[in-house]
């Protein structure tokens, strides 16, 4: 949340893209210059720190680059491109790791930050609409003052999508770990490629569908799309229980991709809706991330508790489970956010 407040005071979301960027190498290089464990930890640290207003940043410079009418198609764009640059980064780091060493990896994200702040910095200032950045309107119809911050806190729509995150990413997060373990222990001789392709194959996934949920989110509405994002994950736990073949975990865990393409495009856009002429737009973002956030932190936990005590079936039906009520108070208490009208 500090993040995204930071990101709604800024009057520059490409200064503050481009901070983020170069901290997120400067802890690369500390992983590769002395990787010990407080030094490691300190990068850790400072990447999640600028992890945490890198994202809303980008969010709001798209949003102020083409408004709430196509921020939905937008959106879906940003994450065909980032399915994209994940693949060929992870390629470009695997290849260095494999051919020269493993700190080559973090070299190669220190190389990135070129291209990165060149695209940046291609991006005009005067084409972000400051006002319309932070959800608020934009500057030529600015008529009244944002709402204050702590006005969110009250908006029960972006509450109760919160919890529904924090439900989803608690059966989430833990399920690729699981798989991995399981694998490894099936098959261990090809487990690094099946995990690799478990990982890849959901990228392109999100690559392929991710403009096409933007485009449908602007006909169907926003609750549709959500849904299917949220049953894909109970039916990948299911089955993921009772599938003990590498090549059937690959195929179930294209469902991954379909979520993934789902809420890279929806988790933003329904912020935007939810937050649209408060001038909050980023510290939206950053309540759902803390819930995101506190999600993920338990569930390997409970996860790896549940798999020690009753095994891999039982945590993953478990996790199933959870996704479920997830699933469930999504449709019984998440309303419809897209407005009547499209537009400014």
């Amino acid at each position: 949340m500090p993040g995204g407040a930071l990101v709604d005071a800024a009057r520059s979301e490409r200064f503050v893209a481009g901070i983020s960027i170069a901290a997120i190498c400067v802890s690369a290089l500390t992983y590769a210059a002395l990787p010990i464990f407080p030094v490691v930890l300190a990068g850790s640290v400072l990447h999640a720190l600028a992890s945490c207003m890198l994202g809303p940043a980008m969010a709001a410079i798209s949003l102020g680059l083409v408004g709430h009418a196509a921020i939905g198609e937008r959106f879906g764009r940003n994450a065909r491109f980032a399915s994209v640059g994940n693949g060929l980064a992870a390629a470009a780091m695997g290849a260095c790791g494999y051919l020269l060493s493993a700190r080559a990896v973090f070299i190669v994200t220190v190389l990135l930050l070129v291209p990165a702040l060149i695209a940046l910095r291609s991006i005009s200032e005067s084409e972000i609409d400051p006002e319309r950045a932070h959800g608020a309107p934009p500057r030529r119809k600015v008529d009244k003052p944002p709402t204050k911050p702590g006005a969110l806190m009250h908006n029960r729509p972006l509450l109760i999508f919160a919890g529904c995150l924090l439900l989803f990413h608690l059966a989430n997060s833990a399920m690729l770990p699981l798989i991995g373990s399981a694998v490894t222990m099936r098959s261990a001789h090809w487990a690094t490629v099946i995990i690799a392709a478990c990982i890849v194959v959901p990228q392109l996934v999100v690559a392929a569908l991710s403009p096409w949920v933007g485009r449908r989110a602007q006909i169907w509405g926003r609750r549709p799309l959500l849904l299917i994002g949220f049953a894909a994950l109970p039916i990948r736990g299911l089955l993921f229980a009772g599938v003990s073949s590498p090549s059937l975990l690959l195929a179930v865990q294209l469902l991954d991709g379909v979520t993934a393409a789902v809420f890279a495009v929806m988790v933003p856009l329904v912020v935007a809706d939810l937050t649209r002429g408060t001038g909050h737009f980023n510290l939206g973002q950053g309540i759902l991330g803390t819930s995101t956030g506190i999600g993920a932190s338990l569930s390997t936990t409970l996860a790896g508790y549940v798999t020690d005590r009753f095994g891999s079936p039982w945590a993953f039906a478990t996790l199933a489970a959870i996704a479920f009520v997830g699933l469930t108070a999504l449709w019984f208490l998440m309303p419809e956010t897209r407005p009547e009208e499209e537009g400014e």
